[in-house]
């Protein structure tokens, strides 16, 4: 029987309940429980497909092809278990679904309302795809208060009563702001939060709480004495000097402990925490450092390459060493060399990530032309490989090499997919189609060349897996005089239709990727491409 911990927040966003999410279930994984992580979104898209990365951060893909909210990228790192397309609901999601049956006739001409019609879509959710689960833990977006959230909170709390009694356990994490001026931490808006929760019908079970400073063991009380919670249940939650502190950090303050009391389980084994104490160790105590220079076009919000920066930090635990990372807009590359030369110089490796349209690709492409001319590790992620292609062709004399994602071209080296094949058979797009949901996305398989270097870096496989998320892909075409040009095409589709991976063995490290590796990276077990770069990296270091 899966017990259910559901996870919300009060006073403010950004309070972190999914790293508190991703957290609480490492620990009840330390200590040999089975666990899934899911998460409710309140907004009306379907899913965050076709949202700015400045308006939500990075799209994490899964293996089954969802776009989901990048929390399932916590999710994943902290716990190692894939996430799937039923792990991630929006409220856009339930209405398409519950529209479409009315449609349909479904609901034989029943008046189709919020209760019960959304919530027990919203109940069913939770409840599928249960397996053998020891715990389901179901963080809600938002913040209590939200008129957006209010069938979620409906939901739960019929959950609650629906499941048997101890099924159920409800963790509200709030802030407990330091007022200067006064010298203070101030308990009342967590009292407030609390009070808000509990007219929905949810009586929180354990208060996770947000500061910046300690909180005394009287603030805490009387936290407990307002919120109706043992003193014990008021969990002290400051800020974290790394993300991978957190696990450590909420177990010496007692949350696992008190969850598990909460269901009646007094007789837990203890957590090994070995894994995470060797994380941290390796975070915090590198024996060296290098500078990764990421030439993007969204770097002006840390979020949307979420994944990326986990990876490029694995890949220094794996190496050992701290990896500085200097965003760069990539628009700033597109003047003189003097300003590329005066930016990429002191870096010790030059990563050009995904995105999408044309702003910024010409600075791109310029990255990648010094990367490949000074002999910098060169690594490029989707649009990035892309480029790289585009920039050899132009080496090649294809002076107008480009991609029909940026406009018309007499020279396509990257054009739309139309057609590929997958798991379910044939896909097919149309140019001008919906965006939502169209692209090649999430576990493909790609064909590696024996002995060639990323063969090598992935220990000698001829077959990988990895997820994808894009509507373009290089052109066919180009494969020969590109590799006459010494750019080698060293992974491919099962098929041998589209290019996974190009590499350049006259260069120390320049590869290019179609797919996203971080989005499978855990710290750990760092993904194979970024350890292999970040190693290329400090073997720069050196040099320099």
């Amino acid at each position: 029987m899966a017990r259910y911990i559901f996870i919300t927040g009060g006073v403010v966003s950004s309070l972190g309940k999914g790293l508190m999410a991703a957290s609480l279930a490492a620990l009840l994984q330390a200590r040999g429980y089975k666990v899934r992580i899911r998460k409710f979104d309140p907004y009306l898209n379907v899913d965050p497909g076709t949202m700015s990365p400045y308006q939500h951060g990075e799209v994490y893909v899964t293996d089954d092809g969802a776009e989901t909210d990048l929390d399932l990228g916590h999710y994943e790192r902290f716990t190692g278990v894939s996430a799937r397309q039923s792990d991630n609901i929006t409220s856009g999601r339930v209405y398409r679904d519950i529209i479409a049956k009315e449609r349909r006739g479904d609901y034989l001409g029943a008046t189709v309302q919020v209760i019960p019609h959304v919530t027990d879509a919203i109940k069913q959710f939770a409840l599928d795809d249960q397996e053998d689960l020891d715990f389901i833990l179901c963080e809600i977006g938002g913040t209590v208060g939200d008129i957006e959230s209010l069938p979620f909170m409906e939901a739960i709390r019929q959950l609650r009563n629906d499941l048997e009694p101890m099924q159920t356990l409800s963790v509200h994490v709030t802030l407990v702001p330091y007022i200067a001026a006064a010298g203070e931490l101030k308990t009342k808006p967590t009292q407030h939060s609390v009070r808000e929760l509990a007219s929905l019908g949810i009586k929180p079970d354990v208060l996770l709480c947000r500061a910046e400073h300690p909180i005394p063991d009287g603030e805490r009380q009387k936290i407990a004495n307002f919120c109706n919670v043992r003193k014990e249940s008021v969990i002290p939650a400051l800020d974290a000097p790394s993300i991978y502190s957190v696990p450590l950090q909420y177990h010496q303050e007692g949350l696992d402990a008190e969850v598990l009391r909460g269901f009646g389980i007094t007789d837990a084994p203890e957590p090994d925490l070995s894994g995470w104490a060797d994380v941290t160790d390796r975070y915090f105590n590198p024996e060296g450092e290098v500078t990764i220079g990421v030439v993007g076009k969204y770097v002006g919000l840390p979020d949307a390459y979420k994944s990326l920066n986990e990876a490029l930090v694995h890949g220094g635990m794996a190496n050992r060493v701290k990896v500085n990372i200097k965003w760069i807009d990539a628009e700033v590359f597109e003047g003189s060399d003097s300003d590329i030369a005066s930016a990429l110089e002191p870096m010790h490796g030059i990563l050009v990530p995904g995105g999408f349209g044309e702003r910024g690709s010409e600075g791109k492409i310029a990255s990648v032309r010094f990367a490949r001319t000074r002999n910098v590790p060169f690594f490029g992620i989707c649009l990035g490989m892309q480029m790289a292609c585009v920039e050899s062709a132009r080496e090649a004399g294809f002076d107008k090499a480009s991609s029909t994602e940026f406009g018309e071209t007499g020279e396509p080296v990257v054009g739309i997919i139309s057609e590929w094949m997958s798991e379910e058979g044939i896909q097919q797009r149309e140019e001008g189609g919906d965006l939502g949901g169209t692209m090649r996305l999430g576990a493909y398989e790609a064909k590696l060349s024996a002995n060639s270097h990323t063969s090598r870096i992935y220990d000698g496989a001829t077959t990988i897996s990895e997820r994808h998320r894009h509507r373009y892909e290089v052109n066919a075409a180009y494969i020969e005089p590109l590799e006459r040009q010494g750019l080698v095409f060293s992974g491919m589709s099962p098929d041998g239709l589209l290019p996974e991976i190009v590499e350049r063995p006259d260069h120390p490290w320049f590869v290019g990727v179609q797919f996203h590796p971080e989005l499978k990276s855990r710290p750990f077990d760092p993904h194979p491409l970024f350890a292999g770069f970040i190693s290329a990296a400090l073997e720069q270091s050196r040099l320099v």
